[in-house]
């Protein structure tokens, strides 16, 4: 396969969702003139799932990868020893091994969602990291001054703030860097956050006396919360998720992020997005039918058409409609009392007895009675009582079920035995 120099789709991957390129005139020379680059984007193993914070970058990597270009993706199974502290305001506690190989397990399957894998090339920067000498180390840590790592805005406040700052933190971009010497990148891609870590690769790559890698920073997407998405903040959509998880969430979200959403996470053209956002604002159509599109396009994405519309198709059920999911897991207890507490969290319907708590103070759990015998789904959502009382006693007779549900889209069938 040639190299695709249409420049049309040129501008697209230089320009959708892309905050700047250094430098842009070298790159799009580069792109015109057919030559095949090697892309490089790293990620550090630190969670089992890629949300679609994540899946940007992945995404723009297809774009370079249908052009004909080599993606180069790079698993920091040594970096994520260290982590990186890019977005953090404190130390970041270490992983263990252990911990990154379990979280390695599914990447690729999940990155089969976005990338040809066939085409791609994987590399682990362990096999050249575990390798240097100190003599090595020295020599990439005499490119930097302390005081360039100092200025650098996340260590500049947390000095200022009196905040620790670890010595092993100055070497991971050091460490970063020299992943570009070892792939020999000519680009590398990464989010706004990462600029400074992208700029040392360029260094490194001179005092190794490779060409600077040019450099494309992403423009990061916000959580469902509103905050940039991270796996710390638990705000996250990973594209992993069940379809009705996944639509679920979307919908969740404030109305001013759809449009970012539209660019970043769809392939919905950016004349249309702009359509959208004009009917919008002169109030032409209902802001949740366009959440409901946005919803619709990024479950296709991962899941498929089919998927998508039975996702939307549930949404409707439970939170227009008031009925029951289609679907619940069934959970058999021993007859007997419970405290709430207790009880949702030894049931998995809370992660922990303080989160149980604070969902019945928020007044974000239902639980409805049936007698034995009676038809679970003749009763719609409309007729529940909230739970107010966290320190309830549940008591669960044979053969009686129940239903709960736990904030907006978990729900349990509870029968007695």
């Amino acid at each position: 396969m040639g190299i695709d120099t249409d420049p049309r789709k040129i501008k697209e991957l230089l320009e959708r969702g892309v905050e700047s390129v250094i430098v842009r005139e070298n790159l799009e020379k580069r792109l015109k003139s057919g030559s095949k680059l090697r892309v490089k984007f790293g990620i550090d193993p630190t969670a089992p799932s890629i949300h679609l914070g994540n899946a940007i970058p992945i995404w723009k990597l297809r774009q370079f990868q249908d052009l004909g270009h080599q993606i180069v993706f790079l698993i920091g199974d040594f970096t994520a020893r260290i982590g990186d502290t890019s977005d953090k305001t404190a130390i970041r506690q270490p992983m263990s091994e252990e911990e990154i190989a379990g979280n390695m397990k599914t990447y690729k399957d999940q990155l089969g969602k976005i990338l040809d894998l066939d085409k791609t090339e994987f590399v682990y920067n362990s096999h050249w990291l575990d390798r240097l000498t100190y003599k090595e180390i020295l020599n990439l840590q005499s490119q930097f001054t302390v005081a360039q790592m100092v200025e650098r805005e996340n260590f500049h406040d947390r000095y200022k703030a009196g905040k620790p700052i670890g010595l092993q933190e100055f070497s991971y971009p050091l460490m970063q860097g020299y992943d570009s010497v070892a792939v020999k990148a000519d680009i590398e891609i990464g989010g706004t956050d990462q600029t400074f870590n992208l700029l040392a690769g360029r260094e490194i790559q001179r005092a190794y006396a490779q060409e600077p890698q040019d450099i494309m920073t992403l423009t990061l997407l916000e959580g469902t919360d509103g905050r940039k998405m991270s796996k710390s903040y638990g705000n996250v959509i990973n594209i992993a998720d069940a379809p009705d998880d996944m639509f679920g969430k979307v919908m969740s979200m404030a109305d001013e992020l759809m449009a970012r959403y539209f660019i970043l996470c769809t392939k919905v053209s950016l004349e249309e997005i702009k359509s959208m956002e004009k009917d919008l604002k002169d109030e032409k159509v209902n802001p949740r039918d366009i959440k409901a599109r946005l919803a619709r396009e990024i479950v296709k994405i991962y899941h498929g058409e089919e998927e998508a519309r039975k996702a939307e198709d549930e949404f409707n059920k439970i939170f227009r409609d008031k009925e029951m999911p289609s679907e619940m897991p069934e959970i058999k207890v021993e007859s007997g009392e419970y405290q709430i507490l207790d009880f949702l969290a030894e049931n998995k319907l809370a992660p922990s007895k303080t989160e149980a708590k604070r969902l019945i103070m928020q007044n974000a759990v239902k639980i409805k009675l049936f007698a034995s015998g009676q038809a679970v789904a003749a009763e719609q959502l409309k007729n529940w009582q909230v739970e107010k009382d966290w320190q309830k006693t549940l008591e669960i007779k044979k053969g009686e079920k129940m239903i709960i549900q736990v904030g907006k889209r978990k729900f349990a069938k509870i029968t007695g035995v």
